[in-house]
């Protein structure tokens, strides 16, 4: 770590300041995103250091995704590797990791106990991606059925991603409002509501979308009881439960999936994932039961870049690991010191912080006012944290972040709340 220190330090004496850089080079990206103003040059583990040589402890992992920590030595190597081997060939031809990624998917997922009737699995470019196959695929099962059975229910507060299909479900008016009118035939609901589902669930849906922890919207977890009766109301009108895990799965919570802390009676007909599964690397993936796959004929759905060669390679040695005992055992253990911290911190500042909700590593604190100072305040000490939701501070470190270093993140993340 010291040598890699040193290299940092003098990447950063490169002639150039991170005011003159952003003054030279921001005025040609598109207005889409608010960005404080560092510059991320390198990354290591669970640490990042901007331009001007400054070290930060990350609790972010670039929203969940690096859950290996960035520039992992195994994942370096495989890119590394594969990119001098195979990086594209199409989906006009088979090639060695497509299959062995789709395999493994589906067999890590048996093994861990997640989606019983797990079957087959269509590989896309991101999470976006991979929720628009899922509704794809729901719509066409849902016209095999009956021509009216077109109806598709999502939650409010849930995100399912920015593409139109993606964000017509997404039942959050700040990022739907600017871009109506939407797809039509989407209904939205509240999670946890059991009297609704009924009514929300009818014979003319063909597919209900949830996150069992509703991420970008503050950090909800759905209770255990409302996702069995939602299980139960799809297979009573012939709809398909999609989980979108695509932030709350691949380990975050404890274990591979999150579904899995419920009974196997709330299991999902599909599956969508992403971020985590290349710890940086654009993949993402849908995976779907045989009933749903017996609905799909060649044609129905494709993709030019998904199944890539080097994504796969990947992907399949990134889950073998996510979903190691090693790798839950850190969480668990990282978790209760998050837990048990923040507790603490909510006891000294009750008036600011009022809730702590989450799982695993998908932590939120909800607090009573906005939490930009305090987050400007973190960075500033050297810790970097996001938020979700309303007033929400939102912890998705990497999912093997050493406890010393959790501790340390911790310790700032106090200090800046005195």
């Amino acid at each position: 770590m010291q040598s890699f220190t040193r290299t940092v330090a003098r990447s950063a004496k490169r002639g150039y300041s991170t005011k003159s850089f952003l003054e030279t080079h921001n005025p040609f990206s598109v207005t889409t995103y608010a960005r404080p103003d560092i510059v991320i040059r390198q990354g290591r583990g669970s640490h990042l250091w901007d331009t001007d040589g400054k070290k930060y402890i990350d609790f972010t992992a670039g929203i969940a995704v690096t859950g290996l920590g960035h520039c992992d030595d195994e994942v370096a190597d495989i890119i590394t590797d594969q990119s001098k081997t195979l990086i594209h060939a199409s989906n006009l031809y088979y090639n060695e990791w497509t299959p062995r990624l789709q395999k493994a998917i589906v067999e890590t997922t048996l093994n861990a106990g997640g989606m019983h009737n797990a079957s087959r699995v269509f590989l896309a470019n991101s999470g976006s991606e991979a929720n628009e196959a899922a509704l794809k695929f729901a719509r066409k099962h849902g016209n095999n059925i009956s021509g009216e059975k077109t109806e598709i229910v999502s939650f409010n507060r849930s995100f399912h991603g920015r593409t139109m299909g993606a964000l017509t479900v997404t039942a959050n008016p700040k990022y739907t409002d600017p871009f109506r009118p939407l797809i039509p035939g989407v209904k939205h609901g509240n999670v946890n509501d059991i009297e609704a589902i009924d009514s929300l669930v009818t014979d003319k849906t063909c597919a209900v979308i949830v996150e069992p922890i509703q991420a970008e919207g503050g950090i909800y977890v759905c209770d255990a009881d409302f996702l069995v009766a939602l299980k139960k109301r799809c297979s009573q009108v012939g709809a398909l439960l999609i989980y979108d895990e695509i932030q709350c799965g691949l380990g975050r919570t404890g274990k591979l999936w999150a579904h899995q802390w419920l009974p196997k009676e709330a299991h999902p007909d599909i599956l969508t994932m992403a971020k985590a599964l290349g710890n940086g690397y654009p993949i993402g993936a849908t995976l779907v039961t045989e009933e749903v796959e017996k609905a799909l004929n060649v044609g129905d759905h494709g993709t030019t870049y998904g199944g890539n060669p080097l994504g796969c390679r990947v992907a399949h040695h990134v889950l073998s690991r996510l979903a190691s005992p090693e790798i839950q055992q850190n969480v668990n253990t990282v978790s209760q010191l998050f837990q048990e911290r923040l507790e603490k911190l909510q006891q000294k500042f009750p008036d600011t912080i009022t809730e702590i909700r989450g799982k695993g590593l998908l932590l939120g604190l909800q607090l009573s006012k906005d939490p930009a100072p305090i987050l400007a305040k973190a960075r500033e000490a050297g810790l970097l944290a996001i938020t979700c939701g309303v007033n929400t501070i939102r912890f998705v470190p990497a999912l093997n972040i050493p406890t010393e270093v959790a501790k340390e993140g911790l310790d700032i993340l106090e200090s800046v709340f005195e």
